[in-house]
């Protein structure tokens, strides 16, 4: 079974960063930000880099296959799936997963208003072998099924008796799409 989990930076200090990637034994943070810059210096990717080495975590940037504001390419994550650059990435991160924990980098602090939860983490939840979840900033791990759970809520979608759950599952995915988009 490949682990593989989400962290979104949001406006952390290194230290409770770095702490929530030793809690959760992460080996490798994947960016997958377009562009790999933040208002907060230790997450622009040159410092990223030098400051994660330096505590013993690999750092790969897949802004390119994985981002979710890409420079060539679809930006529409329906489309964006089908891309080579999108399976590439894909395939990247299933052998980092096979070495390692590694952690998906974006930087929205919750996972639904952010492309690796409806872009990526749908993706590789559906692989056999694979098991996704997000770090969230309490502290806390949620489970891909469990934020699916949420979207369906935010969405007003977890009680509709007349379709099923996989039919609302993908209205409630288009709906938070369209608002990323």
């Amino acid at each position: 079974m490949k682990d593989i989990l989400s962290l979104g930076h949001s406006n952390a200090g290194w230290d409770e960063f770095s702490y929530a990637l030793d809690q959760f034994n992460i080996g490798c943070v994947i960016d997958v930000r377009s562009s790999p810059r933040s208002r907060w210096q230790h997450f622009n990717k040159p410092q990223l880099r030098v400051r994660l080495n330096r505590v013993g975590i690999a750092y790969v940037h897949l802004g390119d296959d994985l981002g979710g504001m890409p420079m060539s390419g679809p930006t529409d994550y329906a489309t964006r799936r089908t891309t080579a650059a999108f399976s590439t990435g894909i395939e990247s991160v299933l052998a980092i997963a096979a070495r390692c924990t590694p952690a998906l980098l974006c930087a929205e602090r919750d996972p639904l208003q952010c492309h690796r939860f409806s872009l990526i983490a749908r993706h590789l939840y559906r692989l056999p072998d694979v098991r996704i979840a997000h770090i969230r900033h309490d502290g806390t791990l949620e489970s891909h099924a469990a934020a699916e759970e949420r979207l369906l809520a935010l969405h007003k979608l977890s009680d509709d008796l007349l379709s099923d759950r996989d039919q609302r599952l993908a209205e409630a995915y288009a709906r938070q799409e369209r608002k990323l988009g």
